[in-house]
């Protein structure tokens, strides 16, 4: 991903998860239950945190020379489809096999964060 692709996905993986966030507290307060909407609270808590790495990696793609900080954005990318998205679904519609896709989206942000690592490592 591009300096300028990471920040257009980063500001809107935040802006969905602000918007998220606020439904699940307005919205969905009286329609889930306890549980679900805890789902649905970790679900806006990483996004949001891998939307600001989404935007750190692009602050950082200026300094760090090569392929590995677009590579990274990928997988934050990947992670936050991947986990974010699995829990909103299970939150939503209680479909507890969805519960076996989300691990891939936290290794997914596993391996996001272990490339910036090396990346800095090898470049800042």
């Amino acid at each position: 991903m591009t300096e300028r692709q990471l920040v257009i996905v980063g500001a809107l993986m935040m802006l969905i998860g602000v918007g998220a966030g606020a439904f699940g507290a307005h919205g969905l307060k009286r329609v889930l239950s306890a549980d679900m909407l805890a789902i649905w609270q970790t679900a806006v808590l990483y996004q949001l945190i891998h939307a600001l790495g989404l935007l750190l990696i692009a602050a950082l793609s200026t300094r760090i020379v090569g392929p590995l900080p677009g590579w990274s954005g990928l997988m934050m990318l990947a992670g936050i489809i991947l986990f974010s998205g699995s829990l909103y679904i299970l939150a939503l519609s209680g479909l507890k096999w969805l519960g076996a896709i989300t691990p891939l989206g936290g290794v997914a942000f596993i391996v996001a964060w272990a490339l910036l690592m090396f990346a800095a490592w090898r470049h800042l």
